[in-house]
Order: structure tokens, then sequence, then C-alpha cells
């Protein structure tokens, strides 16, 4: 299995959701494939967010091995799911060259049984929004392996 997280930047939520997968995957004996992408190469070559990083490795999660890229319409065939933090990435990801190849598009909090519900940029609050962000995303991640080995076993 392919998992691709996307958020604007790649310095925030994407990569807290990379890193959750990793953690979460290396727990549970899975190797799959993870990364993560920005829908702009703003930040590109970047290391994430400094209170992202603190937020996720208080939790164990380890985002100093990330760096930000952009999403590109080659991830379309790379991937297979393709994971998106909010509602204007997924507009995004459906615009994109490529989209309707390969990988399935869904949004992250879908996983977690909250259809349609955004993971809020924490960019531009305090400390507590990358905690809150941390919580949705460690909710999503469980119910995206859990939903995706089903998937595995039943296809």
């Amino acid at each position: 299995m392919r998992l691709l997280f996307v958020c604007t930047g790649n310095i925030c939520r994407s990569p807290t959701a990379d890193a959750v997968a990793r953690s979460r995957l290396a727990a549970a004996g899975l190797d799959w494939i993870v990364d993560s992408a920005g829908t702009g190469g703003w930040h590109a070559g970047e290391a994430p967010d400094e209170r992202a990083t603190a937020a996720a490795a208080a939790r164990g999660h380890d985002l100093s091995v990330l760096s930000a890229r952009e999403v590109d319409p080659a991830d379309f065939i790379r991937f297979d799911q393709i994971i998106a933090m909010d509602r204007s990435h997924m507009r995004f990801l459906r615009r994109m060259p490529g989209a309707e190849r390969g990988a399935r598009l869904s949004l992250m909090m879908d996983w977690a049984g909250e259809a349609g519900v955004d993971v809020p940029d924490p960019y531009y609050g305090g400390d507590d929004g990358f905690e809150r962000v941390l919580d949705m995303i460690e909710r999503a991640v469980d119910g995206l392996i859990a939903g995706l080995q089903d998937d595995q076993s039943s296809g």
C-alpha cells in the first residue's frame, strides 16, 4: 500500500500525518510506503514547522527526517491512496492533470468516521492548535490503516 498525505505547504498537517502513519505502521509491522506533499511549492526542501515537529515528537512521531515537496501529477500513479487534509486540497487534487488515474482520493477525517470534516491549519495559531490537529490525525490514521487492511483482506 502506498499513501500520500496532502496539505497546503507540506510543513504542518501532511508531514504530521506522514510521521503518524509511519509510527503506526511500524508498530503494526506493516511495510507500506508513506509520503506527504503540498498543493504549492512555497516551502519545497524545508523542514516541517518546529511546532508540529515538537508536538509530534512528544507523542513519539518523528518529523525530523521529512522535507516539503509539491504534489506532482505522477503521484496519481505512484500512490494507491492520496489523502487530503481539507476540502480545498481535495478540490485542488481533483483538478490536477492525471487525477482520474490510479490513486483513490479521500479526505483525512473521513477515515475517522467524520465525513466532510477538515483538519484545520494550525500554522497561524498557538501550540494548542498543533495538539488538536495531532489528535485528529492520530484518529484518522488509525481508521485509515484499519480500513485499508480490511480492504486488502477482503479484496
